[in-house]
């Protein structure tokens, strides 16, 4: 079939196999032009492993040190004549590249919140690599099914406290507007807290641990955000803030643990990129069209393979400097004052009309479409293709 990216709301609802193993093969190469790195975790496995910056995480380990690397993810596999998700053709690009390269690479697919798949992970870690020395947890995640309970828990984007009202922008029809939202009920504060905070990530590091393959001296790192104040209330202050704020104070509980046999729990604060996560929030894509249109300007503009690559570099092959509160900040460079002092400048000013012209919506739309496999140099989008691919893992 011929794939097209077809567009609905904040998503792309089709993915194009060639263009997402280009994609994938770019991020490769971006780490293969770096110098080779010594002192990271030689065993590592990713949660959220198939798209943004939980593929990176997979890409960065493997390339600069050799890693063995087993992902696990929910993702859709095409059929004959519908296309799988992104992250689907995402990891088998990556498996197919790690292959080649001679590393060990294999995927596990299903709800990563589950006791059936820790447990075939568990499995998998005892027959292939015996430990892991490395976790990251990088899921994003709208629901969660608690895996004793058989809740079903549904995250929200909202304030807390009062509405919030804020420009926002429509990236596909570059129509920018107004959005007001009501306060989060104390249900859904707790709700979204139970998908995106801590609690699953512990039960991976506990899961671990008690089956005997958490090498002693192991790494786990978790991702958050911070933000500026132009999405505070949205962000931090509201409820997905409260969610972080409990993976943080998870993180100094497990560093605590793990620090008895010489390991370590960070949470590292990454920059405002564009992910299909970040695409759901209101407010943030008009941020992030600003943001990058100055960060481009001054030369410090990252997508999240140059984001993974120097927290690995820089921080974890290292003793890692951290924050006030224990955190990595690799948002350091969003975060300077004369970044967000231009960004805040522009924002009273930005119109529908003036869009093109102070933001870099253009960029914006060429980084989404690439989310998905497309607009990548090389392919060709006029030619069949098939969406019916497996994992190279699964054969």
């Amino acid at each position: 079939m011929i794939i097209k990216p077809k567009i609905r709301g904040f998503i792309c609802t089709t993915a194009h196999p060639e263009g997402c193993a280009a994609h994938v093969q770019e991020q490769i190469e971006y780490v293969r032009g770096k110098s080779p790195m010594a002192g990271l975790p030689k065993r590592v496995l990713v949660i959220g492993a198939s798209t943004g910056y939980g593929l990176a995480s997979r890409i960065v380990p493997a390339f600069a040190a050799g890693a063995a690397t087993l992902g696990v993810f929910f993702e859709k596999p095409g059929e004959p004549l519908r296309t799988g998700t992104a992250g689907w053709y995402n990891s088998i690009a990556f498996e197919k590249a790690a292959h080649a390269a001679g590393l060990y690479a294999k995927s596990i697919n299903g709800d990563a919140f589950s006791d059936a798949i820790k447990v075939q992970t568990i499995n998998t870690i005892k027959a292939d690599l015996g430990t892991v020395d490395a976790l990251i947890y990088s899921l994003a995640s709208p629901r969660r099914t608690h895996p004793k309970t058989g809740v079903v828990y549904k995250s929200t984007l909202k304030p807390i406290d009062a509405p919030f009202t804020a420009k926002t922008v429509d990236s596909d029809k570059g129509v920018v507007t107004n959005v007001s939202i009501d306060p989060a009920t104390p249900e859904e504060v707790s709700e979204t807290i139970a998908v995106m905070g801590g609690e699953d990530w512990e039960m991976w590091i506990d899961a671990l641990a008690d089956a005997g393959v958490l090498a002693d001296g192991a790494l786990t790192l978790a991702y958050s955000y911070i933000g500026p104040d132009l999405t505070w209330a949205i962000y931090r202050n509201g409820t997905i803030g409260r969610a972080k704020e409990d993976l943080e104070a998870t993180a100094k509980r497990l560093n605590t643990r793990l620090g008895a046999k010489g390991g370590r729990a960070f949470i590292s604060i990454n920059k405002a990129l564009v992910t299909q996560a970040s695409s759901a929030i209101p407010v943030v894509p008009l941020y992030i069209a600003l943001l990058y249109k100055i960060m481009k300007a001054k030369g410090t503009h990252e997508g999240c393979i140059e984001q993974i690559h120097r927290l690995f570099a820089d921080r974890l092959a290292t003793d890692p400097q951290l924050d006030e509160a224990g955190r990595i900040r690799i948002d350091d460079w969003e975060m300077q004052p004369d970044v967000q002092k231009e960004v805040a400048e522009l924002w009273p000013k930005v119109t529908t009309e003036n869009l093109p012209q102070l933001s870099d919506i253009a960029g914006y739309r060429t980084e989404f479409l690439k989310l998905f496999g497309f607009g990548l140099p090389g392919v060709n989008y006029e030619a069949e293709t098939d969406p019916n691919l497996p994992l190279p893992s699964a054969k």
